[in-house]
């Protein structure tokens, strides 16, 4: 049975990637914000749920260490937690700017700092970060500039971290959306077809894939999926 780590396990993108993985027989390290959001998973015996401020460094590399201990190996982790701004340069400032990056890059960054270490000693482990498509294109970017930049800084430490890898089976993937199929976006954007957008169970089995045996050739992997959005 792999062990993975799942952040942002609650949000409409993890209740169904925590929901994959389970079913597919792994251990599930959970991570949400706060105590209140336990109500929202329903009980297994591979699925353990911890509270974590993953923009706290010092809180984030305990919680690591301590996962570490527990299971002795980490084979995947699965970075999930986010947030979204709108704002072109003249609507963003220094504040939105460390926001976006705090929620989006830092979160990512404090927990794949302990958790590569720990993979590139045993020599394997699959780590993914979510991309955005705005950190790609110019075109979306210019009116999302905190958010896009600080997704761009994901591609790049992913970049960073498989040259470091080369030689292991330690590989660092990014899965770039376009809009999500859920609720609040139906509900904010009722005149567009759903149809064209990306459905969560979609990403959850495309996760499932890149940290399974079945992805053990792919390396750098960026995938982008967008469907017709």
């Amino acid at each position: 049975m792999k062990t993975v780590i799942i952040t942002g396990a609650n949000g409409n993108l993890g209740t169904a990637v925590t929901k994959e993985f389970i079913e597919n027989n792994y251990r599930v390290i959970a991570t949400i914000t706060n105590e209140s959001s336990k109500k929202d998973f329903i009980p297994h015996p591979n699925l353990e749920i911890s509270v974590v401020n993953l923009t706290d460094q010092k809180e984030t590399t305990s919680f690591v260490e301590n996962m570490i201990r527990k299971y002795t190996v980490i084979d995947a982790a699965l970075l999930l937690v986010g947030g979204f701004a709108m704002g072109d340069i003249e609507n963003t400032t220094g504040e939105d700017l460390h926001k976006q990056i705090a929620l989006n890059f830092e979160t990512a960054f404090y927990v794949t700092k302990p958790l590569f270490g720990h993979m590139m000693n045993n020599k394997k482990g699959n780590i993914v970060f979510i991309g955005a498509r705005p950190a790609l294109n110019p075109a979306l970017g210019k009116d999302m500039i905190a958010y896009g930049l600080s997704k761009s800084l994901l591609f790049k430490l992913a970049e960073y971290l498989n040259e470091a890898a080369k030689g292991k089976s330690v590989s660092i993937s990014v899965v770039v959306p376009s809009t999500l199929d859920t609720p609040s976006n139906r509900k904010e954007m009722p005149d567009v077809n759903p149809d064209i957008w990306v459905k969560p169970l979609e990403i959850a089995q495309t996760l499932e894939f890149l940290v399974s045996d079945k992805s053990s050739a792919l390396r750098e992997t960026v995938l982008k999926m967008y469907n017709n959005a």
